[in-house]
């Protein structure tokens, strides 16, 4: 039997929003082994002066628990 554990993420960027998704990938995959996969849960951004100035991506990171 496997067991998979969810964490959720913001991930942030200037650049896109799948930028943002992927800085998120990027930090867990530093610290989290076995990840299976990602689902996007919400994207926002942030206004400076009438542009964007962060893309946001909320983001739930799937990762199989040691020894299952």
């Amino acid at each position: 039997m496997t067991v998979i554990k969810v964490v959720e993420l913001l991930g942030e960027s200037t650049t896109s929003w799948e930028h943002a998704v992927q800085e998120a990938v990027n930090a867990a995959s530093k610290t989290l082994r076995n990840i299976t996969g990602i689902e996007v849960l919400n994207m926002t951004a942030s206004i400076e002066n009438g542009k964007i100035a962060k893309y946001k991506a909320n983001v739930n990171v799937a990762f199989t628990v040691d020894g299952t």
